[in-house]
């Protein structure tokens, strides 16, 4: 049945692409998907409640992309007067450069190129965020990435990710088409909802890193997003 388990379909826009023109191409239209499809408002939802009350926050984001995730959070922050140091890691060396070059220097954002796995954080962190992350990892994967976090995040982290639809996975490519997206993107995103989740996925997910139902929450956005996130105790 279609959709019924998580697709292991490859993705082609980080082997295909020709050149870094091509890939910063597929960068911007990516967020560009993110600004219609309202991808970043979970998260900055989420945010603005556990940040409630803090002078300053600083927030690491895995899988940075274009950068647009950190450029939404430090507008959000300078509207509520917030102090937040900001990064981000990727490991596509074309992603760190296309950030650099889409980011203001005012916004003083740090960019990382590098595997996540294998990175220390140079000073503490309050809250790790990722967005369409994680549906490009296996479940082991997952699971490990959810242990690092839990490692590294002194307050709390955020997963961003799809709802494995078929209203999503049928509707997508007639939206990418109409917008006019690159070729990758337009394809790229039928196979990333594939990968993507369904909650029981999650619980199962969540149970193997050892998490309980009242340690992680679960939650569905409009439209077709699926969220984890996870307040830690301050440390």
């Amino acid at each position: 049945m279609i959709l019924a388990a998580r697709s292991t379909e490859a993705e082609r826009m980080d082997t295909d692409c020709a050149d870094y023109d091509d890939y910063r191409v597929c960068l911007r239209d990516l967020a560009r998907v993110n600004t219609v499809t309202l991808t970043h408002r979970p998260m900055l939802s989420w945010l603005a409640r556990e940040s409630a009350g803090l002078p300053t926050i600083s927030v690491l984001d895995v899988a940075c992309g274009h950068g647009d995730a950190l450029r939404r959070i430090r507008r959000w922050a300078r509207r509520r007067g917030l102090d937040a140091r900001l990064s981000g890691i990727d490991l596509n060396p074309w992603s760190t450069r296309a950030a650099r070059e889409a980011t203001s220097p005012e916004d003083a954002i740090v960019y990382h190129t590098g595997d996540v796995f294998a990175f220390h954080p140079p000073a503490p962190v309050d809250f790790i965020v990722s967005s369409q992350f994680t549906h490009h990892l296996s479940s082991e994967e997952i699971i490990r990435f959810i242990g690092w976090m839990e490692a590294n995040a002194s307050r709390g982290w955020f997963i961003g990710d799809l709802h494995r639809h078929i209203l999503s996975y049928l509707g997508f490519p007639l939206l990418a088409r109409a917008a006019g997206w690159h070729r990758f993107v337009r394809e790229d995103g039928r196979i990333s909802i594939a990968r993507s989740f369904v909650r029981a996925d999650w619980r199962s997910l969540l149970a193997e890193a050892d998490l309980g139902a009242e340690e992680a929450v679960i939650s569905w956005h409009v439209p077709f997003r699926l969220c984890v996130s996870r307040r830690c105790s301050p440390r």
